[in-house]
């Protein structure tokens, strides 16, 4: 049933985008902090966990928070996930081991995970659907913000602060949040008093967790091929075959199996999974990109992120805009995927030649059409089932883009590695390797990786290569000397050639996104807020 008492639209929207935005920029703020945190906590063997930790428990509590506050209540969940995430910030700030931190951010990520759904949903109940578009445009401006900016203020933290402070600086932000989400949110009752399916909620987890476990850990931790990596897959297997036998017997499953007969929410939720996919490698490769091949500082590569996000903001806002006062989202979703892909396509043909401006330029197209699926997605899906199952629908499209991010960067990571394996290898032959074996056997070229191919891409540890030639013999120097210049061209073309291929995969992902948005039915969308 739906309160009477005034709503404040402004001030839950402003409760909500604090929140997303704590949520989704916890997602990456630590990229740029690693080196620091390595350095207190003395984990390198497991940083990637501390990344994984956190998608891993976002991922799996989304659709179980998502029906659980459609039978509880928004308000109350919402307030409850932001005091979990709260609670991990915290903790991560104070650990004092690795596996402490990793364990906190598991922690960060149950509540982040809620909070993002629990957002989507709080505009779904206050907004009307033909009014929606603007408000989640807002919200997909915020979302894309914080994505991308994280790596940018994680390091501007770590540099001038401390780590400890990327974790910290949530308590004032979230405390906000909190306050003006308690004294906004109306109090909608419950839709009905119903059993929660703590069975189908359980076996989901079994099927998401060891899936993840499996694409984040497969080909980097153990081989694909081997015990643990087919024993999680196994068990990833048999928990969605009973997952579905549970959720086909009880009478309110914490995943209603009909919902993908339904040909909005099914394409939604495609689009959701691959367009994630996309963003991901972007905001990942991009950077790696930048370093690798041009040569720019951390820090440039991450401020050459910025026309993605400016892209995203303005796509989502506009997008929002005008499907509020035409009432049609079709189009314009149609516009932001097609966009998407030939952004990523134009992505293929970087090379060492390609100029800054040109990259920059990438970025923009490649925001501008991935910020239009964002409002629009969540739109559809709340505009095809009343307000008993918001949460749920709302819940599904975020599981899934948030699975489209996890494996996306596990798919797209593989193929980096692939191609980097076979450069070490090759590089591992040139004459200036085999010299800098024999003349500096400590200096780390007799285990050439990723990382000491990138590092030589530097100008300081180029100058610092070139100091080092002075301290051997003349003819040991000058074919160090002679053999260097080539020897980083090649690193260049292979980093180049490895993003390449990273970017011909996420195309041909985006072209299936292409085809997919083309069956997206076109339903009207409603004036008021739906039934309760």
């Amino acid at each position: 049933m739906n309160t009477h008492a005034p709503v404040n639209r402004n001030q839950i929207l402003f409760g909500v985008m604090l929140a997303i935005i704590l949520s989704s920029l916890d997602q990456t703020i630590v990229s740029a902090a690693m080196p620091q945190i390595v350095a207190d906590l003395n984990g390198v063997s497991h940083l990637s966990w501390v990344f994984t930790a956190y998608m891993l428990a976002s991922t799996i509590t989304v659709p179980v928070f998502g029906k659980l506050s459609d039978l509880m209540g928004r308000r109350g969940m919402y307030l409850l996930a932001i005091i979990v995430f709260l609670i991990g910030s915290v903790l991560s700030g104070m650990a004092l081991s690795m596996g402490q931190l990793i364990l906190f951010r598991g922690i960060q990520g149950i509540g982040g995970g809620a909070m993002m759904v629990s957002a989507m949903a709080t505009i779904g109940d206050i907004i009307p659907p033909a009014q929606r578009g603007r408000y989640q445009g807002w919200i997909g401006g915020a979302f894309g913000i914080s994505s991308v900016m994280g790596p940018l203020l994680g390091g501007w933290i770590s540099n001038y602060f401390s780590w400890r402070w990327i974790f910290y600086i949530n308590i004032p932000l979230g405390g906000l949040a909190f306050f003006v989400l308690a004294m906004g949110l109306p109090k909608i009752a419950r839709v009905a008093r119903r059993t929660v399916d703590y069975k189908g909620a359980a076996l989901l987890t079994m099927a998401i967790l060891p899936f993840l476990l499996a694409l984040v850990s497969g080909g980097s931790q153990f081989p694909w091929i081997s015990t643990p990596i087919l024993g999680l897959l196994a068990m990833a297997i048999t928990s969605l075959v009973l997952f579905i036998r549970v959720e086909r017997a009880v009478s309110d499953p914490i995943m209603t199996l009909a919902l993908f007969k339904n040909r909005a929410y099914l394409v939604s939720i495609a689009i959701a999974f691959l367009t994630a996919m996309a963003m991901y490698s972007a905001i990942m490769f991009i950077p790696f990109f930048a370093q690798g091949v041009l040569g720019v500082s951390p820090a440039r590569s991450g401020l050459m992120m910025m026309p993605m996000m400016l892209g995203l903001v303005a796509s989502s806002i506009i997008g929002g805009q005008i499907t509020s006062r035409t009432g049609r989202y079709k189009p314009i979703l149609v516009f932001g995927v097609v966009t998407a892909t030939i952004a990523l396509w134009l992505c293929t043909h970087i090379g060492v030649d390609t100029r800054p401006v040109e990259l920059v330029c990438f970025m923009a197209m490649l925001g501008t059409g991935l910020g239009t699926t964002f409002p629009i997605i969540n739109l559809v899906v709340q505009s095809a089932f009343d307000r008993g199952r918001m949460g749920e629908v709302t819940a599904g499209v975020q599981l899934f883009r948030s699975l489209g991010g996890t494996i996306g960067t596990a798919i797209l990571g593989g193929v980096l590695n692939i191609k980097m394996t076979g450069l070490v290898d090759l590089l591992g032959r040139h004459p200036f390797v085999l010299t800098m074996r024999r003349a500096f056997p400590d200096a780390g070229f007799d285990h050439l990786d990723s990382n000491l191919l990138q590092s030589t891409l530097t100008g300081a540890r180029q100058s610092e290569l070139i100091g080092q030639f002075q301290t051997v013999s003349i003819f040991t120097r000058e074919t160090l000397l002679n053999t260097f210049p080539d020897y980083l061209v090649s690193v260049r073309l292979g980093y180049s050639g490895a993003i390449d291929q990273v970017f011909w995969v996420g195309t041909s992902i985006m072209v299936v996104a292409v085809i997919v948005v083309m069956f997206m039915p076109e339903i009207p969308l409603r004036a008021d807020s739906g039934k309760v």
